[in-house]
Parts: C-alpha cells; structure tokens; sequence
C-alpha cells in the first residue's frame, strides 16, 4: 500500500518462511545474504524482459570477484561446483497512487552457511564451504548491489541508445551471459516445473533476443521457451 524510491533494498539477517518459486520453502538461515531491491521499472518491454539475466549476471560477477569460479544455469541461478549457491526470484507490483510499475529482486546467495537440510545437502552449498573462508556480509551486499546497478544500467544505456539510432543488434547482456553460463550445449529437461511436471528433454543451443532459452528436440526442432526452469541431465 505504499510507493518505494528506486533502488531501495531490504537486507534480512535471516528468513524464516522464504518461498521461491512454485511457493518453495527456501533455507535462509543466519550467515547468507538474503535480499530484496526494488526497480521502478522505466523500460520498454523489449529491455525488461531482460531484468532477470542482468540479476543473474550481478550475482554470479560477484561470486566470482572473491575467486569462485561460478556459473549461471538458465535463467539466473548461480552454481559453482556443481552445486547452487544461489537463486533469484523477480516479481512486479504495481504502486497504489499512480499505477507505477515495480520489479522486486530477491535474491538469496550462500555465504557464510555451512549446513542444510537433507534434501538440499547434495544441491546446494555455500562460499565458505567451498573456500574455507568466511566472508564480510556487508561488503559483500554492496558489490552485489553495485554490480546489480551496473547491469540494469547497462539496460538503461542500451534502450536508450537504441531509441536514438535505431540500431536493432542483438543485445550485449545476451553475449555477457552466455559467456558466465555454461547452460548452452547441454542436455536438459524442460517443465514449468521441472522437478515435479518435466515436459521434454532437449539440448540448450542458445540465448533468444528476449532472453529465453532455444533448444533442440531429439526431431531436430527447434523451440523456445521464456518461462519455466531446466534440470541438467
């Protein structure tokens, strides 16, 4: 029922009911970073729908600042050594006085948290159990948030480019994600939810210019998706 400044974040030292998608419970005890920063969403259509590639992007430069070696699985999750660290989560409100549209960026990244329920034991992990190391939770939220703030800048410097010379290239978030994504040429399991309801399985070719993922059916079809999740096989 209220209207928020661009940019305003909400940091939590830990959650007690986090849900992601599907309504998800999700393990968010003392020692990760657990956040949510509100976008005042400017953008056309054409540059929006790419909000969730540039989170993920953030998230996994900043994980690989401290010397992990992180990946990015479709859409926006952040893995290192096979396992995620984090996950990102996008929804838009609109404001109740003048119908201005909102993007809400959760993310919940593994940090300082050592242990996890057993039926994520062998899914998730955190930074500091695959460095050793403890790490600053306040310097790490402000590269995130910086890097966060970059990204969606880059979203801004783009759109408006584009409007100004009518250029239509493809986008340079695209190539900035395929080149921290190790999604493209493997073999997945497709399904609005993949772990309940798989629908197909495929081989992820590539990035479409709105951000979904092309893949490859075993008849040589190609299709795309822009919502759901992939399970690698």
């Amino acid at each position: 029922d209220v209207s928020f400044p661009d940019g305003m974040t909400f940091i939590a030292g830990e959650l007690t009911a986090g849900q992601g998608r599907f309504s998800r419970a999700w393990h968010a005890p003392a020692g990760g970073l657990w956040l949510v920063t509100v976008i005042v969403n400017t953008l056309l259509p054409s540059s929006s729908v790419l909000y969730p590639l540039a989170a993920g992007v953030a998230c996994c430069e900043t994980v690989r600042h401290y010397g992990l070696n992180a990946t990015l699985k479709w859409v926006n999750d952040v893995q290192a050594g096979g396992r995620k660290l984090a996950g990102i989560l996008l929804e838009t409100k609109r404001g109740p006085r003048y119908g201005e549209e909102y993007v809400l960026i959760g993310i919940g990244l593994n940090v300082n948290n050592r242990d996890f329920p057993p039926p994520l034991a062998g899914l998730a992990s955190s930074m500091a159990i695959l460095t050793g190391a403890d790490f600053d939770l306040g310097q790490m939220a402000a590269r995130l948030l910086a890097n966060l703030a970059w990204n969606i800048g880059l979203l801004r410097f783009e759109e408006n480019k584009r409007l100004k010379t009518g250029e239509e290239a493809p986008h340079p978030m695209l190539n900035v994600w395929r080149q921290l994504s190790d999604t493209l040429g493997r073999k997945v399991r497709f399904g609005f939810n993949a772990v309940s309801s798989p629908q197909f399985s495929a081989r992820a070719v590539d990035l479409a210019p709105d951000g979904g993922l092309v893949m490859r059916l075993a008849d040589g079809r190609l299709i795309t998706e822009n919502s759901g999740e992939i399970l690698y096989i």
